[in-house]
């Protein structure tokens, strides 16, 4: 192996920035110089490498398989020595960064979260909401929660909340005289709220299938309005909009408190179900430790 000078960080970070935003003047912005000095980085480094990095067309570039290699690697890397620098500056016990995807965030964490921080003051709890892969390194998340079967790669998962489905509307809906939901089959009558998320995933009952689990007929099971997202479409059933499938741990408070009916016993399994996320072999934070016991005692009823 041929001798080298010393590793050229700014060129690094030049590059990297460059791979990740396929782009000289985004990765200028996001590194206050010019792009100029980026496309100077990138050339010293292919020198000191040996290797071309981009094809450079006319007004885009795009990476080369040993720049596509090497962006990965790059990626992180920088996202272990942001996560390092962060927790030298505020100490992972001083602070938690929770990601959950948004319904389970707004339906279930967010109602609770403050028995949690009058156990434990000391923390600094961010939540954030996002339903990809959690990447620890790269966002710095310490504990993550998705719905899913699990099987998640490169990561520590933990089945905590079964999510059974059934229909769930506003009280007053279910009151109305003027439509009855005696029997599964006066839904016809009735708008059925559609979650978009929950379509196509193997497992996850849909109208359709919970219509011919009760015996429902004459309903069609794709009639009414498409959300985006479950917690949306329970917002729809709240304001009485439309009677939701409703995931059992999202809606039991809205139960409890009135603000949502269930108007038929029939439920069914699910096969996706909540995860507690953390990065694998990450036992180190009191913080993650203490959190994750507060999910578990929260999630059976302690």
């Amino acid at each position: 192996m041929r001798p080298r000078h010393p590793v050229p960080l700014n060129a690094l970070r030049a590059f990297e920035a460059a791979a990740r935003s396929l782009s000289f003047q985004a990765a200028a912005g996001q590194l206050f110089v010019t792009p100029a000095a980026v496309s100077h980085q990138v050339k010293r480094l292919e020198e000191y490498l040996g290797v071309r990095l981009f094809h450079r067309g006319h007004r885009a570039v795009e990476l080369t398989g040993a720049g596509k290699t090497l962006a990965t690697s790059l990626g992180e890397v920088f996202g272990l020595l942001d996560l390092a620098l962060d927790r030298a500056i505020a100490p992972a016990s001083a602070s938690l960064r929770v990601s959950a995807i948004e319904s389970f965030a707004a339906r279930w964490l967010a109602p609770r979260l403050h028995r949690f921080q009058h156990d434990h003051p000391e923390l600094e709890v961010h939540v954030e909401t996002s339903d990809s892969h959690a990447d620890f390194t790269r966002d710095g998340v310490d504990v993550a929660i998705r719905y899913g079967v699990g099987g998640y790669p490169g990561v520590h998962a933990e089945r905590f909340l079964e999510a059974p489905v059934f229909v769930v509307c506003a009280p007053a809906l279910a009151a109305d005289a003027r439509f009855s939901l005696a029997t599964p089959g006066d839904l016809r009558h009735h708008t059925l709220l559609q979650d978009r998320s929950a379509l196509g995933r193997a497992g996850v009952p849909d109208w359709q299938a919970w219509l011919e689990a009760a015996g429902a007929e004459g309903v069609d099971a794709a009639r009414g309005p498409v959300f985006a997202s479950h917690y949306l479409a329970l917002e729809a059933a709240v304001a009485g909009h439309g009677l939701a499938l409703g995931l059992a741990p999202l809606v039991e408070q809205d139960l409890r408190q009135g603000r949502l009916f269930r108007p038929f016993d029939q439920s069914l399994a699910n096969a996706y179900a909540f995860w507690i996320v953390r990065p694998q072999g990450d036992n180190g934070n009191p913080a993650v430790a203490a959190f994750c016991q507060w999910l578990r005692r929260e999630a059976s009823g302690q």
